[in-house]
């Protein structure tokens, strides 16, 4: 597949890191030369300096007989005119574009990105993943890291083991006995900072941070058998008014258990904005990092604080500070993945990375087969994988011990029809059937093979 990415950022390398390593021929192209060339050295890519919605600049990255551009570039409008050059000039068929601006993302305004208006196949907003995210985690406020799988059926649980753990030093496959009724299954370990798919003889020991695949009813026991309460979120406390923190509060507003939110915003037109939008939360204008503010907003009485400012140092800090004050959870944002080995010494109990979210959902859109959906895991360590099996896919009508994946590669639980069924080695993988897959990076080209249609399929 040919692929354009515009934009050399964070988010448009990490996709050329994904695809290029995929055997994909990918183009970069940035109006940062600097940019361009991190790519081109690192990464086996090719690159052209220019601007992205210049049809001279697409024309030098290959656009003719391209089969897919990614418009990922700063500026919403740049990613906007980028995918109309696209299809006007050079008929490429798939345009995906990176939006913030909420006006462009208004449903009401939906039909702007029709094929005789302005042609994008798929919009990707970054501000609305991290909402979505920062929600999950309030949902699952033992878990570290969480994503949902499955239409909602299944979820993805990163669990910090500590010394009350009551299955510390037990072998994996134990588990499956001591815990028969238990849909979940542990498909990644990460320990001593390096990730690895388990074996069944594997052991748990404390400091462990493991990833678990958990039927959505079985969530807060398998939280208690890896040695988490659960307890409701009630009071929150919103560290950021912009349009993360803005979407989570509305979210939270329209739920039935009536969450209290409060939000801080140092910007006072922001804050203004922000209380016209929202109907029960209070907003505070104020910096977040005043204490006395943090009284104001009752921190200390709080069950969770979620820190979504655009700065990530003034999270961590705001995240400190609160715990400090009482508030038995902090969540915070942070872009700069170097800062993630910060969170355990300041006691943070999970994090954010809208880069890992963005990139998530654009792979989504790109994935061979029938992906429905991806997660990135880590610094694009891992990711799991949900996809249809076709009749075509070489794993259809095998049972999953007989399937040849490659050492880094788990099954988390597996759908038939509208049946939910933990993964065994006797389970057979039929057509029609939706698996999820935990696969170490390195092991995502062999995954895809195996779920990949072949030629005479189409």
């Amino acid at each position: 597949m040919k692929v354009i990415i515009c934009g050399a950022g964070q988010v448009g390398w990490q996709i050329a890191r994904h695809l290029s390593g995929e055997n994909n021929d990918v183009t970069v192209v940035d109006s940062n030369a600097d940019l361009v060339r991190r790519a081109t050295d690192t990464l086996d890519v090719q690159g052209v300096a220019g601007f992205a919605s210049y049809p001279d600049v697409l024309e030098r990255a290959g656009a003719a007989d391209a089969d897919m551009i990614i418009a990922a570039t700063h500026s919403d409008e740049v990613n906007m005119v980028t995918c109309q050059v696209a299809h006007s000039v050079f008929d490429i068929p798939r345009k995906i574009a990176r939006l913030r601006a909420q006006s462009y993302l208004d449903a009401i305004y939906s039909d702007l990105y029709r094929r005789d208006h302005l042609p994008i196949d798929v919009v990707i907003s970054p501000e609305r993943e991290v909402a979505e995210a920062a929600l999950q985690r309030l949902a699952a406020p033992a878990a570290f890291d969480t994503e949902s799988f499955l239409g909602g059926r299944a979820q993805l649980l990163g669990i910090a083991l500590e010394e009350d753990c009551p299955v510390l030093n037990t072998p994996l496959r134990q588990l499956t006995d001591l815990f028969s009724t238990l849909r979940a299954i542990v498909v990644g370990v990460r320990r001593e900072g390096m990730l690895f798919a388990p074996e069944p003889g594997d052991q748990l020991f404390t400091g462990d941070q493991v990833y678990v695949f958990s039927h959505t009813e079985d969530v807060n026991r398998t939280l208690e058998i890896f040695g988490k309460t659960t307890r409701k979120q009630e009071r929150i406390v919103i560290i950021g008014g912009g349009n993360v923190g803005l979407a989570v509060a509305r979210a939270l507003e329209a739920r039935t258990d009536r969450v209290r939110a409060k939000v801080i915003e140092k910007s006072r037109a922001r804050a203004e904005r922000a209380a016209d939008a929202l109907e029960r939360t209070i907003v505070l204008n104020g910096d977040g990092m005043d204490a006395d503010l943090l009284m104001e907003a009752n921190i200390e009485r709080a069950d969770a604080v979620l820190a979504v400012t655009d700065d990530d140092k003034t999270n961590l800090l705001v995240s400190v500070r609160a715990k400090q004050a009482g508030c038995p959870m902090a969540i915070a944002l942070v872009n700069d993945p170097t800062l993630v080995p910060l969170m355990g010494p300041l006691a943070i109990d999970a994090y954010i990375n809208p880069r890992a979210t963005t990139v998530s959902s654009i792979l989504r859109h790109i994935r061979h087969g029938r992906v429905r959906a991806i997660y990135s895991i880590g610094d694009a360590e891992a990711e799991v994988i949900e996809a249809q099996v076709l009749s075509t896919s070489p794993i259809a009508g095998r049972v999953i011990r007989d399937i040849d994946f490659p050492e880094g590669v788990l099954v988390g639980a597996v759908m038939k029809g509208d049946v939910l069924l933990k993964p065994s080695g006797d389970l057979r993988i039929d057509e029609g059937d939706v698996i999820t897959i935990f696969a170490m990076a390195k092991d995502v080209p062999e995954v895809e093979r195996l779920l990949q249609v072949s030629v005479d399929f189409f």
